[in-house]
């Protein structure tokens, strides 16, 4: 950014437009706060809240499958008696879902600005809710990789894009709590999946049905009711938000950064994706998101064990016992969200922090045998592994400019963080249980490897802020 922009932090002026147009009627006083919160607001109102909505549902049916395969077990009704499914078709099942999402992710938040934010998320949310119902009429293995490669290919445009359509709307310095909220509910819905398991396995043998394609069926339906709810509702751009008054679109057009994206048709600067991979922070950030991935989101692999351990035996009160985890991440990345962006904590020193803190959890489930500690050091660890992202996410999105650049950007960090699924069977397999002392080691050296990244990231990306203030 020039000299002569203000920082982002600032108070922002704007002027009377120089074009003569219907916009040169429209003066914006400097520090007009009550203005800027109530455009914000109605902003806020879909970017953030109904995102968040919906992302709860995205959450619940990427869950439900977990779920699905422990739910009834005592009546002889689960999920792999019936599809005759063994441990390696299983594992199968599992992994195929984070393929097509590492390789649908990277282009899906380009496909967003062709075709326009409320069209692509219609398409996206309507075909996931359709192939999460479909699942429930799965009958053999074949069925089911199917219907997971289907359901992984909607669901992973959904994310990062998000994240790209806040970029149109948001200054970076505005990012982390939004970002943080809306990430935080889905770690909150991963609590809420657990407890509609735990109700929809009351359904079992209703209508015929077993209780884990009833899950499949009702959790994939809201999403297609949500899906028309975008397609006419949801604001695409600034420039022709419906939502908005003239002076609102053109207050919100006028404070976002220069490198900002826009919803100009004009405005795709294909120059941008060759910096793109010029620039060494996108080696970092996927190294970090590719760590972070594998050693933090793995030691959410050892929490059944470790409720197993606790005496709680039955299918019903172990997925009880999976919420509190997920309700204190929740609570602790919103927290993180305001402090940062209250500008009490870096993200970066926050990033560092969690990264740190998970690997003394793990510390504790190699030497401690007590399950109660454990489950508590579970407990701490989980929350962390959800909110390493999100407080970094926004000085990932300010690194990116322009267009393209932050639409491929954006997607292709996201997918690195799919080797947890892809690794993380693996390196939690069975043949390591139930102690799992080699795994716990593997993902604690990992992330000293994300620790690592981070600062680097860090460095380069301070290195690059000093740089374009002398410019």
């Amino acid at each position: 950014m020039t000299a002569d922009k203000k920082s982002l932090g600032d108070t922002y002026t704007h002027v009377v437009a120089e074009s003569p147009s219907s916009e040169s009627d429209i003066v914006l006083e400097e520090g007009d706060k009550a203005f800027e919160k109530k455009v914000l607001r109605k902003v806020d109102l879909w970017l953030v809240g109904f995102y968040s909505l919906v992302y709860i549902f995205r959450v619940i049916d990427s869950s439900n499958y977990s779920n699905a395969a422990i739910i009834n077990l005592e009546h002889g009704t689960g999920i792999k008696k019936q599809l005759h499914l063994d441990p390696s078709q299983w594992a199968w099942t599992l992994s195929i879902f984070s393929y097509s999402y590492m390789i649908f992710e990277p282009t899906n938040t380009v496909l967003l600005k062709t075709f326009r934010p409320r069209i692509w998320m219609f398409v996206l949310i309507l075909t996931w809710g359709i192939c999460a119902c479909s699942a429930a009429a799965v009958q053999n293995f074949q069925g089911m990789m199917c219907a997971r490669f289907a359901i992984g290919m909607a669901e992973a445009g959904f994310y990062p894009a998000v994240l790209f359509h806040m970029d149109f709307w948001y200054q970076p310095t505005e990012l982390p709590w939004r970002i943080a909220f809306f990430y935080s509910v889905g770690q909150l819905s991963s609590a809420l999946s657990g407890l509609l398991a735990y109700a929809i396995s009351f359904m079992d043998g209703l209508g015929g049905l077993p209780g884990w394609r009833w899950l499949f069926l009702l959790e994939g339906l809201p999403a297609i009711i949500l899906a028309f709810v975008a397609l006419f509702g949801l604001p695409d751009y600034p420039q022709t938000a419906r939502m908005l008054n003239e002076k609102e679109r053109l207050f919100i057009e006028r404070r976002l950064a220069p490198t900002a994206p826009s919803g100009k048709r004009q405005h795709w600067d294909w120059s941008s994706l060759k910096r793109l991979f010029a620039d060494p922070t996108v080696y970092t950030f996927g190294l970090y998101w590719i760590a972070h991935g594998i050693g933090g989101f793995g030691v959410s692999y050892a929490l059944p064990t470790v409720i197993y351990q606790l005496g709680f035996t039955g299918t019903a009160h172990s997925q009880l016992m999976n919420i509190p985890p997920y309700v204190c991440c929740f609570l602790f990345l919103n927290t993180a969200g305001y402090l940062i962006h209250r500008k009490w904590i870096r993200p970066w020193t926050c990033g560092v922090a969690i990264e740190s803190t998970t690997i003394v959890c793990y510390i504790v489930l190699v030497t401690v045998h007590s399950a109660t500690v454990k489950y508590i050091a579970l407990i701490v660890a989980v929350s962390c592994a959800g909110s390493a992202y999100p407080v970094i996410w926004p000085e990932r999105i300010r690194a990116l400019q322009g267009t393209v650049a932050a639409g491929i950007g954006i997607g292709l960090t996201n997918a690195c963080a799919q080797w947890s699924g892809i690794v993380g069977p693996h390196v939690y397999s069975t043949v390591f249980g139930p102690a799992y002392h080699k795994s716990y080691v593997i993902c604690l050296s990992i992330l000293i490897v994300s620790i690592m990244s981070i600062l680097t990231s860090w460095f380069l990306i301070a290195r690059k802020d000093r740089k374009r203030a002398q410019s």
